[in-house]
């Protein structure tokens, strides 16, 4: 492995023009396939195997001109103080109203008046009218919308209170102008690090360029492979953080390789043979874990998963070859730290200038760094510091105890949109629960009395708790199937409603027993019931995919038993850490306000999943560029102890720049208007936080010290099966620092 990649290195080197030229005509290939492509008009979601999806699919065959997964709209209207909405002059708008958003889109399939429909609170202060589309909010169009928003700011002016809620407004989340904090952030980060404004361009240039190249393919394949918008927003937060990352560890190698006395090209193939080496590595835990996502088998989840794999995989290609032929161009202007100045951790003249070995002032013997000090501090006192980090890390995990999952609905989005405005209207004149009925349906193919069994049904469903009203059954015009609605007492993401699905489809089977009819819970609010638990369902066989796979993964790379394991046990340990932040702040509101949390809830169903995947693969990283340093040290002679030393004194400073930078990106996607996407953003930003310096920067050298050698051990047996990657540059060391001139003498004789 570092052989080969030594001379890819070299080899881009060398070739620089031609290594340009393909990526800048790759950009430009898929930006140009980007603009030219048509707008993704579907996005379709679905959960095999789920009884939503089964009563979604049974509708759209039995009754398809119910648009049971169409897009849906609730314009809601408030009469002034002291009117109501029965008042003739009001009640004459809101017809208008209605007639107005039939006509305005082809795309509706239906638009119920209040004063039909008896959606009218009882007080007559506020009146809902439902919408429902032919297709999905995704295949919307932007004049679908922009006729239902004319429709509703006509009605504002004869002076009612009118607000939307419903997807058909859902759109493209925005990120806001933190997410261009956080590359700011990072530039500071790299300039700081390097102390060259050359180096630290590179890493931002390499990673812009691949962000730019997977999120321009997955917007020029977005219409062929109905994805999703969130599906670019996790493209560029994964491979933007990764970008940087793999080439801020190559561009790191390189001056080392420089500092040492190496001719440029050879700095470079050794920088990519090494360093390159554990970017390999690294990505690879990476893209394990987001195509492992496809074991939940919810087809959303899965192209996500696949999405931002390619991306990763663009990043670790850049870093091995776009790299090196970079730093061909900057010549002499990327130079190691300590011979550009001392503002930016320069060295002593001592150490620059040489010396005796040994003796102050020497080759190699500069002031010891912040790294190097904690590394002995850590080394000398190994169960003090892991005593602390887990319980730290104990005492963060411990709100998941009370972990509540559900996916967030109009209730979450900012108090400003006219969503949120409007589910607060409805909650208010009509009780939370209308704001996310139920769907029951009865399929009665094979009732004796179908009529009867619909009446059994909404009769059995009445007598529930939690139940605030049952609407009349509406059977198709077959009379083979049953549309029964039920309003909740309590919220969507409310536990009392999930408890109100599963009491429905417990009473499932004594009504199939009695009257020969099927009935099944369905909707918005069932589909994410629906969703949560199969993603529960997953978590395990997920993990054990995941951590098994990267466990052999890096049983190869750091021919160890000890060191993959306890580099497993310390991501469950942030992770866990991770997602008890994520219940504090968003589901009991701690700091809330300081993160945009406007409205606290369940914590989005897929985030343990999700966060287990993403941040498994980034804290694999992490071990993998800080231990192969440990390891290469020791494979080289050094003492168990010394060898951790050196591998901080060397990793440490970089790996912790990796994390800020990581960590800033993340960061930056906080500010979006989505809470999905806040969340995630906020969720993994903590989880690198608590890796990188909680468990790679501490329990990592305090297990390893007090392992010793053990931590090395590999059984002889399977160290002889397991093939050789040689990512420490064994192989490469010995290849490349032979001398010349006693193999042209050995060949003479």
């Amino acid at each position: 492995m570092a052989t080969f990649l030594y001379k890819l290195g070299k080899l881009a080197f060398r070739r620089r023009h031609f290594v340009a030229l393909i990526w800048v005509a790759l950009l430009a290939l898929a930006g140009v396939g980007a603009a030219s492509a048509p707008t993704a008009t579907s996005s379709s979601f679905s959960i095999p195997g789920t009884e939503a999806q089964k009563a979604f699919d049974l509708l759209e065959k039995r009754a398809p001109e119910t648009s049971a997964d169409g897009a849906s709209a609730r314009v809601v209207f408030k009469a002034p103080d002291g009117e109501k909405v029965t008042d003739p002059a009001n009640k004459a708008e809101i017809d208008k109203t209605v007639a107005a958003l039939k006509s305005g889109s082809d795309q509706v399939a239906r638009a119920d008046s209040p004063f039909v429909a008896k959606t009218v609170s009882k007080d007559g202060a506020t009146a809902y009218a439902s919408v429902s589309y032919k297709v999905s909010s995704m295949e919307l169009t932007d004049e679908d919308r922009d006729a239902l928003e004319k429709t509703t700011d006509e009605a504002r002016e004869s002076g009612l209170t009118v607000e939307v809620g419903g997807d058909a407004l859902q759109a493209m989340p925005e990120t806001g102008s933190t997410e261009i904090i956080g590359i700011a952030v990072a530039a500071v980060v790299l300039v700081i690090t390097f102390g060259s404004l050359i180096a630290a361009g590179l890493p931002l240039l390499t990673a812009l360029i691949g962000v730019g190249i997977g999120v321009s393919a997955i917007t020029a394949l977005a219409d062929a492979l109905d994805l999703g918008t969130t599906t670019s927003t996790l493209a560029m937060m994964i491979g933007l953080a990764v970008g940087i990352d793999y080439a801020l560890f190559i561009v790191s190698r390189y001056r080392g390789e420089l500092a040492e006395g190496r001719e440029r090209e050879e700095a470079a193939g050794r920088a990519v043979g090494t360093a390159g080496s554990a970017v390999v590595f690294a990505g690879l835990t990476v893209v394990i874990a987001l195509v492992g996502l496809a074991v939940v088998n919810i087809p959303m989840l899965t192209k996500m998963g696949f999405a931002a794999a390619g991306t990763v995989v663009i990043a670790v290609l850049i870093a091995l070859t776009l790299i090196p032929a970079l730093l061909g161009y900057a010549g002499k202007r990327v130079m190691p730290t300590g011979a550009k100045s001392r503002l930016f951790g320069g060295r002593k003249k001592g150490a620059a200038a040489g010396g005796a070995p040994g003796t102050p002032g020497a080759p190699g013997e500069a002031k010891p760094n912040m790294g190097t000090r904690w590394a002995r501090f850590v080394v000398r006192r190994p169960i003090a510091v892991l005593l602390v980090g887990i319980v730290g890390l104990g005492a963060a995990a411990v709100p998941v105890a009370q972990l509540e999952l559900g996916l967030p609905d109009d209730g979450a989005q900012p108090t400003s949109t006219t969503q949120r405005k409007a589910y607060d209207l409805v909650s208010e004149g009509f009780g939370p629960g209308s704001n996310g009925p139920l769907m029951v349906v009865g399929a009665l193919k094979d009732a004796k009395d179908p009529k009867a069994a619909a009446q059994r049904i909404t009769k059995t469903i009445s007598g529930l708790d939690d139940v605030r009203a049952v609407a009349p059954p509406m059977l198709t015009k077959a009379g083979d199937t049953a549309i029964i609605s039920v309003v909740p007492s309590s919220k969507p993401s409310g536990i009392e409603t999930e408890n109100l699905v599963h009491a429905i489809r417990d009473a499932g089977p004594g009504i199939t027993a009695d009257t020969g009819a099927e009935i099944m819970v369905t909707g918005t609010t069932a589909m994410n019931i629906d969703v949560s638990q199969k993603l529960n369902d997953a978590l395990v066989p997920y993990l054990a995919l995941v951590v098994g796979l990267a466990f052999l993964l890096l049983i190869v790379v750091f021919r160890s038993i000890l060191v993959p394991l306890k580099a497993a046990l310390g991501f469950l340990l942030s992770v866990l850490a991770a997602l008890g932040a994520v219940v504090a702040v968003f589901q009991w509101g701690w700091l809330g306000s300081l993160f945009g949390v406007e409205q606290t809830g369940p914590v989005m169903s897929m985030m343990p999943i999700f966060m287990v995947g993403v941040v498994f693969g980034l804290a694999m990283d992490y071990e993998v560029f800080l231990v192969t340093r440990m390891r290469e040290a020791y494979v080289h002679g050094e003492q168990p102890d010394q060898a951790v030393v050196t591998g901080f004194r060397h990793g440490a400073r970089v790996v912790s720049a990796a994390a800020v930078i990581m960590i800033a990106v993340f960061a930056g996607f906080i500010g979006s208007s989505e809470q999905m996407v806040k969340m995630i953003g906020f969720g993994l930003a903590i989880a690198v936080f608590f890796d990188a310096f909680v468990v790679r920067m501490a329990l990592v050298p305090a297990v390893l010290a007090l392992l010793g050698k053990g931590a090395w051990w590999l059984p002889r047996w399977l160290d002889r099966a397991l093939p050789n990657v040689d990512v420490e540059g064994e192989g490469l060391r010995t290849a490349a620092d032979r001398d010349p001139d006693a193999d042209r003498q050995a060949a003479l004789v």
